[in-house]
């Protein structure tokens, strides 16, 4: 971190600021926002931010070897198995802690990852609200890989796309009642992507289609915004659509449903590396450690922190009803290294990886960030706290 740019924030700061800093955002939803957005940035020096792109350069190289797509077949449950899945997503993003090794070093550690689009286009928004605010020095940035904004949205509008011009659509479950809708809305803003509800969706000719002004409009490629864990929840009447959507031939995906599930925590056991905790799936256990305490359980497919166990007992471990669907994770030690007027904070950074087709490899362009001053980075740990919830890293350029 950068002490002397986080000190000229904090001394700088008012609630003025930050008020108008919700305020810009909120105008482009016209209305208020439904997850909590941190105070602050957070600004990383150089060396961090090399070590950051090393590690998530590293993870992306062992994604992409074949013989990670046969070890995570067994990912997809039955539900999900979907029609012209292609070998990569075009996109992953990828969570590591901001940690503190046993040398007492500031390190990046993995938490999980997820073949499946974020915020990539709030957190543009996100961007201009904090500029328009706040001095964030000029030479700081929030893109990686020397990325502009221009190219940024290039390259997003190519992924989301395709390079032959297919009707695409936005698909989401109830999109209007989404936490992150603003999201989608700045989606259509930046590259006119209609944002659909699967609700909306019929077959005619074994092809699908959505009605608008009047108009029958044959959907051709999805940008997929869509978390199965919500869809399973879903009344009959959705689960009829999705039965539609995964069987119909010639869709293309952005991403497929399989990258949800084979780019996820069930990776996460493959995978090699100094920022990668050791990580077990549950039911290949052959014994349940003696020290608990260093560990935590996560089931495979919740999302936004779900069902996470951390203070474990051999009697929890023990009584897990269905341990294929869990990991047991060696504890990551996060630093509460963010100084902020309320005291230390702990952090969470999420690079975002766009599929480069001529180099044959994820590129980081850009990120998000969590601030979190409870056992765990996530709004339902923060409830009351202040300086804490969503965010934005900075990097010297």
């Amino acid at each position: 971190m950068n002490p002397s740019i986080r000190k000229q924030f904090n001394e700088a700061y008012t609630d003025a600021k930050y008020q108008s800093y919700i305020q810009f955002i909120e105008n482009v939803q016209a209305g208020p926002l439904q997850f909590r957005l941190a105070e602050t940035p957070i600004f990383l020096d150089k060396p961090f931010a090399t070590a950051l792109l090393n590690a998530g350069n590293s993870i992306c190289h062992q994604l992409i070897q074949p013989e990670l797509i046969k070890q995570t077949d067994g990912a997809i449950p039955a539900y999900a198995r979907t029609k012209n899945e292609t070998v990569f997503p075009g996109c992953l993003v990828i969570d590591f802690a901001i940690a503190e090794n046993e040398q007492k070093e500031i390190v990046p550690k993995l938490i999980e990852l997820q073949g499946f689009p974020s915020l990539f286009a709030f957190e543009l928004l996100h961007d201009e609200a904090f500029r328009q605010a706040y001095s964030i020095p000029p030479t700081y940035t929030a893109f990686f890989n020397q990325y502009t904004k221009e190219q940024y949205i290039a390259h997003f509008k190519k992924m989301v796309l395709g390079d032959h011009h297919k009707h695409t659509v936005l698909l989401e479950i109830k999109p209007e009642q989404q936490k992150t809708k603003i999201d989608f809305y700045h989606t259509k803003t930046i590259i006119g992507l209609p944002i659909v509800c699967i609700s909306e969706i019929f077959q005619k000719d074994g092809q699908l289609y959505y009605t608008a002004e009047g108009k029958d409009i044959k959907i051709e490629r999805i940008y997929n915004r869509m978390v199965f864990e919500e869809l399973q929840q879903q009344e009959a009447s959705i689960q009829e659509k999705w039965d539609l959507i995964r069987n119909t031939d010639g869709l293309e995906w952005v991403t497929h449903p399989h990258h949800f599930f084979r780019f996820s925590k069930y990776s996460l056991p493959f995978l090699k590396g100094e920022s990668i905790p050791t990580t077990q799936f549950l039911h290949g256990l052959k014994e349940i450690p003696k020290y608990l305490d260093k560990y935590i359980l996560k089931p495979l497919f919740s999302f936004a922190g779900q069902g996470v166990m951390i203070d474990l007992t051999e009697k929890i471990v023990s009584e897990i009803k269905d341990p294929e669907h869990w990991i047991l994770q060696e504890k990551v030690h996060y630093a509460p290294i963010i100084d902020t007027p309320t005291g230390l904070t702990k952090a969470e950074i999420r690079l975002f990886y766009f599929w480069e087709e001529t180099q044959q490899k994820y590129i980081a362009t850009m990120n998000l960030a969590r601030l979190s001053k409870g056992k765990m980075i996530g709004v339902n740990y923060n409830k009351t706290a202040t300086w804490v919830g969503g965010s934005l890293a900075y990097i010297e350029s």
